[in-house]
């Protein structure tokens, strides 16, 4: 017996199939050795719960800061304040502290600055001596950090900052510096602390906000993306912290924290993925697009994991069996019961041996990819809810079609039936087939044209026609401010500043796949203690820090990297191509796969953490004697949120690189990406193998008949799982467009619209000098004021006597 679903099914009204379909199941994964793992409870948003985002700025090397924190608070405020405590008095007395600490930090000398913003830390960090609850401490940090932020804090930590990085004696001194450790970089952490408490606490939503709460938010968030700190958006002059640290010039900066800085300030700016999908939806109903068939967002949260396919063990494991099945089958009869006395898989009944028979196909039956859930028609004989079978409704996603796939499918059909084309025609059908018409108007229906498409059509419009086409109105929005912040600092060619290279040379030291010798830079500065540890246990505790802090980096890393593109490419095609360009030419591909090229499930389940070390949890209660059984142990979480959220952006930055792109796709060809690919959909979790076999279906059809034959159910969870491309014969090998002579071709064709692009949008200083108006006044002409260089006023009179009176003159000729 041997159940396949294609698409969408009718139900079978048989008052067995529920116990059927359900003991054929449990057959089917105990033969076959599917994982029957539970699913991963995992909710992808844009960040962890607050407590965690909060807890992962510090390492656990600084939980001695904390006491420091609050003692250079308390003898500032015992010094002008009375004994009682900061949470005893009124916003006035207050906000005139906060002034005062405001105003110590303009002083010049430099401990006194630091111990003054050590002290406005502490406020930051919610002045938790006094609180006996952590959500107490949230309570009174969320209380002072609009209060620090509505005196103007923010302003004046950005202009410590900027000192900070330009402090050539701190840098050169770290140059020569053979080990970097926490004490370098005190200055640096401390400001970037506070600012990133700030801009972490004041994006979180709460509802019981006052007013003006909420007017300070939005006028920061404002700020925060505007040209107005040093005259350009603040994480643009992060992005320099990042360069100038990948260049070698500044070794002590705190990485991490410039990172996780970096990508909150760009979520808080930008907005998320939440905001992303309303401005999509925004920006389509302006350009009179149709709405989007789905929320791409809930149908990825209603999906459900599938169980992996079996690994090679298990297939080995199979083969024994059913060899041992053939050789039962031989036995003469007489003799088989004896047989199956002593057989220790006679529990496994004859079911066995039907489910055995789609043993090849290597992953697994439509059973367990359900996408949705509905009891299409239930059974006559009613039964307990845990014995019924309830039949996916149809597929989770509506199919597109784009308009050149339509042009495709007409050329082909006339060629075929007619013998010519008429180009990009899509309305004449003339001569063609009935079945023909009925095709194109199936694909018409499913017609999906993107925002990406007016773009393109629009810049060809103003490339073709620079003056008739009218000045082109762009909106100042905080991507664009963004965009034109980085532009100028990416260089026309690859090298090594480049902000995107220097985040994946980052990425690339804090990979767990890197070794120490490929570590070009070292991302430890701000996890490593001055004194480093004597014990076994203080050696464990570090490694778990060192180990936390790397995977910390990765996340914000791919974070950033993912909110970009995706904020870039709906702002503007070319700017998102531009960057995406720049990541691919940077070997962003194969560094993703070295990445995944690594025990996935052991990197997603980590326990690289200390809870009771965590902040605040490690300020307001007391803390228990660590011991190397508790450190081994870990949490009791099924899996560690910052990792799986990490690869489920890299997979997702892996697909915004490749699609569309045939030679990209034919990177992961060669590079052998579908075994790496393959290995993380042992991974029970929806979002990620959606994205896994997103990156499996654009390469299938190049992978060979083989292996197709060998991984059908794979196939089969493309098919359930992915969007459907009609026309698109994703399953097979007939693609016309991807021809190996055209590789280069198609990046370089890229390459020079994007580069056209920027000219005429941003390099207004090199505009084309046909194009720019003429002035034929004489007059007008004679009257512009020139400057001449010095040398040539000094020499008139040899340039007088050279170039005018020494050369004969013919008047006549020239007035004809």
């Amino acid at each position: 017996m041997s159940f396949r679903f294609i698409g969408t099914c009718a139900p079978v009204p048989s008052p067995l199939l529920g116990e059927t379909m359900k003991t054929f199941h449990q057959s089917y994964c105990t033969d076959a050795g599917l994982s029957e793992s539970p699913d991963l409870e995992f909710e992808y948003s844009d960040t962890d719960k607050w407590a965690a985002e909060l807890s992962e700025l510090y390492s656990y090397t600084e939980g001695p800061e904390f006491a420091l924190n609050r003692k250079c608070f308390e003898e500032e405020f015992r010094a002008h304040v009375s004994d009682r405590k900061w949470t005893e008095l009124d916003a006035a007395q207050h906000r005139a502290h906060a002034m005062r600490l405001l105003d110590g930090l303009e002083v010049i000398a430099r401990e006194k600055r630091l111990k003054v913003a050590r002290a406005i830390l502490y406020m930051a960090q919610g002045t938790f001596a006094e609180c006996s609850s952590e959500a107490e401490v949230q309570h009174w940090m969320r209380y002072n950090i609009f209060l620090l932020l509505d005196v103007g804090t923010f302003s004046a930590l950005v202009e410590l900052l900027n000192m900070e990085i330009d402090n050539s004696a701190a840098c050169s001194s770290a140059v020569r510096k053979p080990a970097i450790s926490l004490a370098d970089s005190t200055d640096l952490r401390v400001l970037l602390n506070i600012m990133y408490l700030m801009v972490e606490t004041i994006q979180q939503d709460e509802p019981a906000d006052k007013p003006e709460w909420k007017i300070i938010k939005e006028t920061f968030r404002a700020e925060l993306g505007s040209p107005l700190f040093n005259n350009e958006p603040i994480s643009v002059m992060l992005f320099g912290m990042v360069t100038k640290f990948c260049s070698g010039h500044a070794p002590h900066f705190p990485m991490k924290k410039v990172l996780l800085l970096l990508w909150k300030s760009i979520l808080f700016t930008l907005g998320g993925f939440e905001q992303l999908q309303n401005i999509k939806v925004q920006k389509r109903e302006e350009l009179g697009l149709p709405p989007l068939p789905e929320d791409s967002i809930r149908v990825i949260r209603s999906m459900r994991a599938a169980s992996p396919p079996a690994s090679a063990s298990d297939l080995i494991e199979q083969q024994q069996k059913r060899a041992r099945r053939e050789h039962k089958a031989l036995i003469k009869q007489d003799n088989l019961d004896a047989f199956n006395e002593k057989d220790p898989y006679k529990a496994d009944d004859s079911r066995e041996d039907e489910d055995d028979n789609d043993d090849n196909d290597n992953s697994i039956e439509a059973e367990t990819f359900p996408i949705e859930r509905d009891e299409v028609m239930p059974p006559p004989i009613p039964h307990p809810p845990s014995e019924r079978v309830s039949f996916p409704k149809g597929l989770p996603w509506a199919p597109k079609v784009r308009e050149k796939d339509i042009e495709n499918f007409l050329e082909s059909s006339r060629s075929k039936f007619i013998g010519y084309t008429l180009g990009s025609d899509t309305d004449t059908v003339v001569g063609l087939p009935r079945p023909i018409h009925e095709s194109i108007k199936t694909l018409k229906l499913h017609k999906y044209v993107s925002i990406a498409e007016i773009q393109v059509a629009k810049e060809e419009e103003f490339q073709k026609t620079p003056l008739s086409g009218g000045e082109e109105e762009v909106e100042m929005c905080a991507t664009e401010l963004l965009y034109q912040g980085i532009l100028p600092s990416l260089p026309q060619y690859m090298c090594l500043l480049d902000p995107q290279i220097a985040l994946l040379k980052i990425l690339l030291a804090a990979a767990p796949t890197s070794k120490a010798k490929t570590d070009s830079i070292n991302i430890l500065a701000d996890v490593l203690p001055e004194e480093m540890p004597t014990t076994v246990l203080q050696s464990m505790k570090l490694g778990v820090d060192v180990n936390r802090h790397k995977e910390i980096i990765v996340k914000a890393i791919s974070a950033i990297l993912l909110l970009l593109l995706k904020h870039f490419k709906l702002n503007h095609i070319y700017q998102f191509e531009y960057m995406a360009q720049h990541l691919v030419f940077a070997n962003c591909i194969p560094l993703i796969l070295k990445f995944f090229n690594q025990n996935i499930m052991s990197y997603i389940t980590a326990k690289n953490s200390i809870s009771v070390l965590d902040f605040p949890y490690c300020v307001v209660h007391e803390l228990p004697e660590l011991t190397a059984e508790s450190l081994e142990a870990g949490d009791n979480n099924q899996f560690c949120w910052r990792n799986l959220f990490s690869c489920i952006n890299l997979l997702r930055i892996l697909n915004k690189l490749t699609k569309w792109k045939h030679s990209r796709t034919m990177m992961l060809v060669v590079f052998k990406s579908a075994p790496i690919l393959k290995r993380a959909l042992k991974v029970k979790q929806a979002m990620m193998q959606l994205y896994v076999l997103k990156l499996l279906k654009v390469q299938t059809k190049y992978l060979g008949r083989q292996w197709r034959k060998s991984n059908m159910k794979t196939m089969s969870a493309i098919y359930q799982k992915v969007r459907h491309r009609l026309n698109d014969d994703w399953a097979y090998g007939n693609d016309l467009d991807a021809r190996p002579w055209d590789f280069q071709a198609e990046e370089c064709a890229l390459r020079a619209n994007i580069e056209r692009f920027n000219s005429r949008r941003y390099d207004k200083s090199h505009s084309n000098p046909d194009f720019l108006p003429v002035d034929n006044c004489l007059q007008s002409v004679l009257g512009q004021r020139v400057d001449l260089p010095e040398d040539f006023q000094m020499n008139y009179d040899l340039w007088l006597e050279r170039e005018v009176f020494s050369k004969p003159i013919s008047w006549e000729e020239l007035l004809q």
